[in-house]
């Protein structure tokens, strides 16, 4: 790799010994991009470069994008890495910033959503030699220079379920999805098998209302949809569409009723109507990658996929807002309920046919 190796063949024995724990290398400003100064390093560790591109929502969405960027600004404050980005707006925008980040000579290149996956592809196989890492697809072709990171959404969905299914008064409750895909397949069946479940313990029967914006990037259609949701009686609505939920959000207060926030914690948008989030510890995920792509350097195993789930603790899990709407009681039923999908003894399901399979379906 590029930094890795200048900085290997320079280093003692005694150095190479000490693990590297850090991730970056300089940054290259424009208008798009981040150029932040990092937290000073010791002499024993180098950085290797980082350059993250966004999907069309933007590093200001809220949610994915956001999640993306604050865990590699919190991973540049610990001196662990330097990076930039180059925001999309639009699909054709993706191929573009592709080319662009080459420019930057960095050890690997980041795309952020399952969206860039064609792109990306094209893109590793054209430059062999440049590393790629893209979060929230697999390395469906085997790619040897490109590593995927995925998230088993379908695990802390099935949470949010389990928490909606147990404080609904209505017994009606809303998923508002942004695009069609096997990704936000893993949130809605997760999320639905979670409240059949707690509609099981309860004795009762809750429904889910849901509908999908075909947009990432669309609040005025997310807050259409969530105010229909409302009306029809439901009284509990969760987003998996990135910045289409900052409408969803914003119903959720007009309306006076509850939300459940997406891939970072969202009480921020809305603390006196959010139950919980979702975690989707997408920076937590980078970080781990660029450490090991430090310490091994040139011994970094790429063209392989990391899968992440409720076992690596930040890299997914949920966040309950400081407001005290879920109880207690649920809470702790709700722990009992996450043990139970780590240790394998609660099966759940990622998308349509499992989730009929698994029983979830009366």
């Amino acid at each position: 790799m590029k930094n890795i190796k200048k900085t290997l063949t320079t280093m003692s024995i005694a150095l190479l010994s000490t693990v590297l724990v850090a991730c970056g290398g300089s940054d290259k400003a424009n208008s798009n991009s981040n150029s932040n100064s990092g937290a000073a390093t010791s002499s024993e560790s180098e950085k290797i470069s980082v350059t993250m591109i966004t999907d069309q929502g933007g590093v200001n969405d809220k949610s994915f994008n956001q999640s993306a960027k604050e865990g590699l600004d919190k991973a540049k404050e610990d001196g662990l890495v330097d990076y930039r980005y180059l925001e999309s707006h639009k699909e054709a925008d993706y191929a573009q910033n592709l080319e662009t980040a080459l420019d930057d000579e960095s050890d690997m290149i980041f795309t952020i959503g399952y969206a860039l996956y064609n792109d990306t592809k094209a893109a590793a196989e054209e430059n062999p030699d440049q590393l790629y890492a893209i979060v929230d697809n697999a390395n469906l072709d085997n790619i040897k220079n490109l590593t995927g990171i995925t998230f088993a959404d379908n695990e802390n969905s099935f949470l949010a379920g389990y928490v909606a299914g147990m404080t609904t008064k209505s017994n009606t409750i809303g998923f508002v999805g942004g695009i069609k895909s096997e990704v936000i397949d893993r949130f809605e069946y997760g999320f639905k098998a979670g409240v059949k479940y707690a509609a099981r313990e309860r004795g009762e029967d809750i429904e889910v209302l849901t509908q999908y914006a075909e947009s990432f990037a669309d609040a005025g259609k997310g807050k259409s949809i969530a105010n229909q949701m409302y009306q029809k009686g439901a009284d509990i609505i969760f987003h998996a569409a990135g910045g289409t939920g900052e409408g969803v959000i914003e119903s959720a207060k007009e309306n006076n009723k509850y939300v459940i926030g997406v891939d970072r914690d969202q009480q921020e948008e809305a603390p006196d109507n959010m139950l919980l989030s979702t975690i989707k510890g997408v920076g937590s995920a980078m970080e781990q990658v660029c450490k090991e792509l430090s310490e091994k350097g040139d011994g970094f195993e790429s063209g392989r996929t990391i899968p992440f789930g409720l076992k690596d603790g930040d890299a997914l899990s949920i966040k309950y807002a400081d407001n005290d709407l879920v109880s207690q009681e649920v809470k702790d039923k709700t722990e009992k309920i996450k043990k139970d999908i780590i240790d394998g003894a609660l099966e759940v399901p990622q998308n349509e046919e499992e989730f009929k399979s698994m029983g979830y379906e009366d």
